[in-house]
């Protein structure tokens, strides 16, 4: 065997050339702070999401407020069947679905909306950040309660039709 390896590095981790592997990508996670339900944060990066919607994985949407999310995705050219909604019934368990989504391998994007972080969900996430194989957003004070007035100022009406039928 030591004729074999010759002068060659003894440890496995060092004969492997992985420059352009996943493991050598440094993903970052986002957080953004919103005062829209995360509307206008979303707005912002539908574009960049209509590319990752072709790679063929998961755009993971963690607990989205109904702010008309499906009409101004599908508007910007995101792949409809490469969405993948997670409901989560707390913020222990919307943290958790989010790590998970993130180091799965099967998503290119998650995108959280949750409450304001504290310092033990910071940490997690930059921990998780270390691993992660997806671009990871977080929408912070999103699921705060907007007036309808408010929603309606910015230009957009959510079609709302389709939530409530007429009774006569």
């Amino acid at each position: 065997m030591n004729k074999l390896l010759g002068v060659s590095p003894r440890h496995p981790g060092l004969w492997q050339d992985i420059p352009n592997s996943t493991m050598s990508k440094k993903t970052d996670i986002e957080t953004m702070l919103s005062h829209t339900q995360g509307r206008n944060e979303l707005k912002q990066i539908c574009a960049q999401l209509a590319q990752l919607s072709l790679q063929g994985r998961w755009i993971v949407l963690i607990s989205p407020p109904n702010i008309g999310y499906k009409q101004m995705l599908a508007s910007a050219g995101v792949r409809m069947d490469r969405i993948l909604l997670v409901h989560a019934k707390d913020e222990v368990e919307t943290m958790w679905a989010m790590e998970k989504a993130l180091t799965s391998g099967t998503s290119s994007a998650v995108i959280t909306w949750t409450n304001e972080l504290d310092a033990r969900d910071s940490r997690r996430l930059q921990l998780v950040a270390k691993s992660a194989q997806a671009v990871g957003i977080i929408i912070e004070n999103a699921n705060t309660h907007l007036p309808d007035s408010t929603i309606n100022a910015q230009g957009e009406q959510v079609n709302q039709g389709s939530l409530f039928a007429a009774m006569h």
